[in-house]
């Protein structure tokens, strides 16, 4: 089969177009043949060795797939299309895949679609739900509003009750973007003062919740916008440059900063099947929008990987095993 691999860590230069035998299928595991693979920034930490988990060499990467199961197998029958969360072996024409992290896609959802759900839309629930643990009239700052988690943070802070939702972005068209998708105002994360910025676009208040992906500068401005009692999610790093907490600023703040890792959620089959469930019904019914971005053939899989970490992309990127 077709797949992506990389020999030793680096940049998206270390991708490589092979030939694999398929994987074998193991206890628990289901064959998927590959119609599209997701790209996230996390696969370009996973290539260059520096994510939040050890990687092992060789690699084929991409964290899900979309496509058709291969064989009958732990409760799915040949044929059936699902989505799921492979954790790597993604970028390749077939994948063998967790049956606990392998979903049915209803009927009239594209890949794309669903690729976003699976991972990005979880990531979003779950930041708001379960780690921000967003209150009725609360302010939600979603950084990188119109990209994968972004774009999805901005609609369901809304549809969660948030009072006023701010998004950030770094060009005009992805600002425009978040507020096409309900964000009530959106900042450049590059404004000289990023704390103040954030404080402005909430009427001059601090803020209530922060959802942060970058890490560094823009961490530590998000923590000083928060409110008493605000709290920051962590869910990224994006530039690459770790944030020091002191204990003392946030008894001073009466603030909280919490991490959050996807990969945790997988443990229980309630932290996965219910919200994405009802993910697919607010998309079914026309009060979600997946922002699904380029489609990339999966021997440009490097591009990709230049474009995502170039912040040249919006919305859910994917690689076509065909091409």
């Amino acid at each position: 089969m077709r797949a992506i691999q990389i020999e030793e860590f680096g940049g998206p230069e270390k991708l490589r177009l092979v030939d694999l035998p398929a994987p074998e299928v193991g206890e628990g595991q289901v064959l998927v043949g590959v119609s599209a693979s997701g790209v996230n920034f996390a696969d370009t930490h996973q290539t260059q060795n520096d994510y939040l988990t050890p990687t092992e060499l060789p690699l084929v990467p991409g964290a899900e797939v979309a496509g058709v199961v291969e064989a009958e197998a732990q409760g799915f029958r040949k044929g059936e299309r699902v989505v799921a969360m492979s954790g790597h072996g993604g970028y390749a024409e077939y994948a063998a895949v967790p049956a606990a992290a392998t979903f049915h896609i209803p009927q009239g959802v594209e890949d794309g679609a669903a690729l976003a759900l699976v991972v990005q839309g979880l990531t979003a629930w779950h930041l708001l739900r379960t780690s921000a643990r967003l209150a009725e009239g609360e302010s939600v700052v979603v950084h990188a509003g119109a990209g994968g988690v972004g774009s999805l943070a901005v609609q369901l802070a809304r549809t969660f009750g948030a009072g006023r939702v701010i998004a950030t972005a770094s060009t005009e068209d992805k600002r425009a973007l978040a507020l096409e998708l309900g964000a009530d105002a959106a900042v450049d994360p590059n404004a000289d003062d990023l704390a103040a910025a954030l404080r402005e676009a909430n009427g001059g208040a601090h803020v209530d919740v922060v959802l942060e992906m970058a890490g560094g500068a823009v961490f530590e401005a998000s923590r000083r916008a928060l409110a008493p009692f605000g709290r920051l999610v962590a869910y990224g790093m994006a530039s690459r440059e770790p944030a020091r907490v002191s204990s003392v600023e946030l008894m001073q703040g009466s603030q909280a900063v919490v991490g959050f890792w996807l990969m945790h959620c997988l443990r229980d089959p309630e932290m996965t099947r219910g919200p994405l469930a009802e993910l697919f019904k607010l998309l079914e019914h026309g009060e979600l929008r997946t922002i699904v971005g380029e489609s990339y053939p999966l021997s440009e899989a490097r591009r990709a990987h230049e474009d995502i970490a170039a912040r040249r992309t919006s919305g859910k990127l994917v690689l076509d095993p065909a091409r």
